[in-house]
């Protein structure tokens, strides 16, 4: 059974903005195995001389990952850098509140910029604003920023890192407005201490760009107060705001559980409408844009991630929270991942969480190999095919309501203009979950000449997952799509994720 039809109209001339490559970036935080036995496992059949394993370095390459939040998270909020640097064996271990292990530093900023270096990727700093304040946050800066001649400039060359590594972006701590965190502070408290870290920071080097804290999810009680406050006094130092985001609800079921990505438009819009209104107040002239720099699908309840840290507590790299995801997550996960370039005029950001085993997109055996989980897919298809122009859409859509909202499209989708590789990609999202969804395309302005390929994702289950002994989900080629002179026809299948690529002239 087919669907009524949906009905994209693309104008090469309408562009909603340009896509700034480091939307498709990734976060490492020192939590669970994230970081040892994920990125870094001395001893590992692949790793190489500094520690790295060489199959996870390649599978984020694959990827297509341009840029790492680290060292947090929650962690960042109890970490003093200076644990983290100089030799080894003197590296204190320490007790990570956050969540409850043992910290052993083995792994630091030096280790971090190196394995950066390697994967080809932009760090994304963050400093602790919750346990520590301006110094810390202003050293380490000079510790990463300055040449030589100064104090701490001078302990990283003694590091073996004669150059300065140019950090160009820096968060001021994390998710402050969350009474979980370690530091939690009232807006008034934060925009005073982002202020005047921010300022400091950049007194160390002006050339870096900041990023404030905003929300930590849409339904928090202060969310958008929180936000139009602390701007208040940080938007003349700072040039980003953040936002994080993540799902749950899959017992909800799928159509409920499909539509959140609306809910996560609606808190980008507003947002954005904090900061314009702040930027009017403020009779400002500069623009503040969104590092939505932590989001993704969470499928454990937050009390079984509290059980698993408070029963074994003072662990070395614990086994916490490894999420095994399905195709229906990443249905959800890819409409997520497309709102960003929806949005690409003012989401500059973004952050994927986490890069290994926890709500991963790549998962490690210890000692042994390493899988995709099937998220990993929508993320590989837009970082490798996503760059360019976001074409502004319109577009007549049959939609379906739910619980949790009305109108709900049964086609998600972006459309990007490549000019460099000629072509025009549709990353489209089925929500439909019996029928195939028959959709047009008509492109004004470009003269199509061919269907590079139409690839697509989906299983007769939506609950599939991948496991290390097999790849139950993953894409494949699709022959769904045909060009009738400037229009596309498509056939998208049901509950798919869909690539579809149309070579021009």
């Amino acid at each position: 059974m087919e669907k009524e039809k949906s009905h994209i109209i693309l104008n090469r001339n309408f562009i909603k903005g340009e896509i700034d490559p480091r939307i498709y970036g990734s976060f490492v935080e020192h939590m669970g195995r994230v970081v040892y036995s994920g990125i870094y496992e001395p001893g590992h059949e692949t790793a190489d001389e500094d520690g790295f394993r060489q199959d996870v370095l390649e599978k984020v390459k694959e990827m297509g990952v341009t840029a790492v939040r680290y060292p947090g998270g929650n962690f960042v909020s109890c970490y003093d850098w200076r644990d983290g640097v100089g030799p080894v064996e003197k590296r204190p271990r320490r007790l990570e509140i956050a969540w409850r292990s043992i910290e052993t530093n083995e792994f630091g900023t030096n280790e971090f910029m190196k394995w950066a270096a390697k994967a080809g990727i932009e760090p994304v700093f963050a400093v602790n604003l919750g346990t520590k304040g301006i110094e810390n946050a202003v050293s380490l800066v000079e510790y990463c920023n300055i040449k030589e001649g100064t104090y701490y400039s001078d302990w990283r060359r003694e590091h073996g890192a004669a150059e300065p590594y140019g950090i160009k972006t820096w968060c001021l701590g994390n998710e402050m407005d969350g009474d979980w965190q370690i530091g939690h502070k009232t807006a008034q408290e934060y925009g005073r201490l982002a202020q005047e870290t921010a300022k400091a920071m950049k007194q160390v080097d002006s050339r870096i760009e900041v990023v404030s804290c905003g929300s930590s999810k849409s339904d928090m009680q202060t969310y958008p107060e929180w936000e139009a406050e602390t701007l208040k006094y940080t938007y003349p130092y700072v040039d980003y705001i953040s936002l994080h985001q993540y799902y749950g609800g899959q017992e909800l079921g799928t159509d409920n559980f499909l539509s959140q990505s609306l809910d996560m438009e609606e808190y980008i819009r507003t947002v954005i409408g904090t900061c314009d209104y702040v930027k009017a107040w403020k009779r400002s002239g500069k623009t503040i844009s969104i590092s939505f720099d932590e989001w993704g699908v969470w499928s454990m309840p937050d009390r079984e991630v509290a059980a698993a840290v408070d029963e074994s507590p003072w662990q070395v790299a614990p086994h916490l929270s490894e999420q095994i995801y399905s195709m229906e997550d990443a249905l959800l996960f890819a409409s997520m991942m497309m709102n960003f370039l929806k949005y690409a005029d003012r989401v500059k950001i973004a952050c994927q969480s986490l890069l290994t085993n926890i709500s991963a997109a790549v998962m490690t055996e210890e000692k042994g190999g390493v899988w995709v989980q099937p998220i990993y897919y929508p993320f590989m298809h837009m970082a490798n095919y996503g760059r360019g122009k976001v074409l502004q859409g319109a577009a007549e859509l049959p939609a379906y309501d739910c619980t949790l909202r009305k109108q709900v499209p049964y086609v998600d989708y972006v459309a990007v203009h490549n000019e460099e590789r000629k072509e025009v990609v549709l990353f489209a999202v089925n929500r439909a979950q019996d029928e195939v969804t028959g959709l047009t395309v008509e492109l004004q302005g470009f003269q199509a000449v061919e269907i590079i390929g139409h690839t697509t994702m989906c299983t007769e289950d939506r609950k599939t997952t991948n496991l290390a002994d097999h790849d139950a989900v993953k894409p494949k080629p699709y022959d769904g799509s045909r060009l009738e002179e400037n229009i596309l026809i498509s056939q998208l299948p049901p509950l798919s994720w869909n690539m579809v690529r149309i070579g021009i002239l």
